[in-house]
């Protein structure tokens, strides 16, 4: 049976400024998830009536509002999604009040790259996909990604097989280095090979550590995907 991969996390940015929004929505995609943008609170209110997301990301100051009022009126109907404050303003008060209002974090702008992922990570809900349902090898993914070329596969999957001791050794010391960087470049290299050659239960497990690199869970549920292939 053909399983598809966990769905990327779906957020809210809630950003009146261009440059900013810009540079917030780019690093964010590459979590990887699926960025919705919103430039007002009634813009916010209508995304969120469309769908449901897994974070919300709100600008303090709107051009209609306050943040902490549109968190107000999304809490309403959605009173368990996290949600994280981006500001310019550094005053130590401000901070207080807006976590007192129900963010989760505040964040300060210009913040890096790197500082916005982790604080995303952290607010995220824990990876819940259960994958052990998944095959080892989903042959009618692999043939659809090769156009039904079986001897291709074999092929692929041997050479995938030859580096997947490597690429294990690559991320084991990339989380050991902290080296965010390394480790999503592994981490994205080794998803795409597995879309590839059909390794589904594996390619499920990248996916969800390059969205929480710091959850023991999804650290685990890899290298026992890993495991697994390699000892089969």
């Amino acid at each position: 049976m053909h399983q598809t991969p966990p769905p990327l996390p779906r957020l809210l940015l809630i950003e009146d400024d261009l440059i900013s929004r810009s540079f917030l929505q780019t690093a964010l995609e590459a979590l990887p998830a699926q960025v919705d943008c919103a430039e007002t609170l009634k813009g916010a209110l209508d995304c969120a009536g469309q769908h449901d997301y897994a974070l919300w990301l709100i600008d303090v100051n709107l051009p209609d509002g306050r943040g902490s009022d549109l968190l107000e009126q999304l809490r309403r109907d959605h009173p368990l999604t996290p949600a994280l404050a981006h500001t310019a303003d550094t005053c130590d008060a401000l901070a207080r009040q807006l976590r007192d209002d129900g963010f989760e974090n505040v964040l300060v702008k210009p913040l890096s790259r790197e500082s916005l992922l982790r604080s995303v990570r952290a607010a995220l809900p824990p990876v819940a996909t259960d994958l052990q349902a998944l095959p080892a090898w989903d042959e009618a993914r692999a043939l659809s990604a090769l156009n039904g070329q079986q001897a291709h596969i074999k092929a692929l999957r041997d050479l995938f097989m030859g580096e997947l001791p490597s690429v294990r050794d690559a991320i084991a010391q990339a989380l050991r280095d902290e080296d965010r960087g390394q480790l999503q470049q592994q981490l994205h290299r080794l998803q795409a090979s597995c879309g590839f050659v059909g390794a589904a239960r594996l390619g499920a497990a990248a996916a969800q550590l390059q969205q929480q690199p710091e959850n023991p869970a999804a650290r685990a549920s890899l290298t026992q995907a890993i495991q697994q292939l390699l000892l089969n």
